[in-house]
């Protein structure tokens, strides 16, 4: 893949969910990520855009949700990412299953994959999440938020995802051309059909593995499902080049899309599952200082001369604060 920089590895993951109330407190309070952006759908500003990552938006820990409240819950199949993974440090699996407990978290038994230990549970909606126990390195670039959760177990961006196809060889030879390298393959346990998982590694230090696995599951896009994967492309040039190595596949990408905090570009892979390429600036702090991070309503853009009707039409929501949830006990 000449003149062409390797992607490091997962930029964001984009989900439906339905009540905005019940996202924000699982996702900020039970699994201690910080909203560090609350927006609009850029497609559709009836919707709610919120974006829960570490503690300073780093590139490669923000899971993102559309919340839907009246959507139906929709099927996790083929053309989809099936599992998105967060990493969390060693040890910290049983301080998450006595947590869970605590909350009410339905989740399933651990598993062991390529030598780690995995951690499956759904969120509310349904959606199907695993943490990963990882040594965390002195040096590595994720900043715990550690508002609900202690520092010892606090999620540190993502793990992995994996990525159910029915012909799994064209994506695999895409993810090549992106910069992932086939590193290991073992039959999967606790997932589809007990079938082949294949691993691919980027070489960045957070979100560098993507797990793909054939399946002939019917899928159907709702709630509790991902919406889009994201892969970093860390400036315009990279992405450019990715952008033609892409198309050169004989694939089609969309021009690139200003969507504040970055710049995408967007196509479906061959098994179905849409690709987003992301820049990693300007970042989620370009139009709010860092501290207060997600405090306000951000409206993107031309969405701004539009604020009284954007957000007369949107639901009040409750940030989730530990001062609260004290007070509360």
């Amino acid at each position: 893949m000449t003149d062409t920089t390797p992607s490091p590895g997962i930029h964001h993951v984009t989900c439906i969910a339905g009540d905005p109330q019940q996202n924000l407190d699982f996702w900020v309070e039970t699994l201690g990520l910080r909203l560090a952006k609350r927006s609009i759908n850029q497609d559709d500003p009836s919707a709610y855009h919120f974006f829960f990552t570490d503690a300073e938006g780093t590139p490669g820990t923000s899971m993102t949700f559309f919340p839907w409240k009246d959507l139906p819950r929709g099927t996790v199949g083929t053309g989809q990412v099936s599992r998105t993974a967060f990493r969390v440090p060693d040890g910290s699996l049983d301080y998450w299953e006595d947590r869970f407990d605590d909350y009410g978290v339905e989740y399933d038994d651990r598993i062991d994959r390529f030598g780690e230990t995995v951690l499956p549970f759904r969120d509310p909606d349904g959606l199907p999440v695993e943490l990963v126990e990882v040594e965390i390195p002195d040096d590595d670039p994720t900043v715990p938020w550690t508002e609900f959760v202690p520092e010892e177990a606090a999620i540190r961006g993502f793990h992995s995802v994996t990525l159910w196809e029915a012909d799994p060889e064209p994506t695999t030879n895409l993810l090549e051309t992106m910069g992932f390298e086939e590193i290991a393959s073992e039959q999967s346990e606790g997932d589809a059909s007990g079938d082949e998982r294949r691993r691919f590694a980027a070489q960045g230090p957070v979100g560098k593995y993507v797990d793909v696995l054939p399946t002939i599951e019917s899928s159907r896009q709702g709630r509790g499902t991902v919406h889009h994967v994201a892969f970093q492309t860390p400036t315009d040039d990279d992405q450019a080049a990715m952008r033609n190595a892409v198309q050169s596949m004989g694939l089609r990408p969309t021009t690139q899309i200003n969507r504040h905090w970055f710049r995408s570009v967007y196509f479906r892979e061959f098994g179905g599952v849409l690709f987003e390429l992301a820049t990693n600036g300007p970042g989620y702090a370009s139009d709010e200082p860092l501290d207060d991070l997600g405090g306000r309503l951000v409206l993107p853009g031309e969405f701004e001369d539009r604020r009284d009707e954007i957000e007369a039409g949107l639901p009040d929501v409750t940030i989730p604060r530990a001062e609260s949830a004290e007070a509360d006990d």
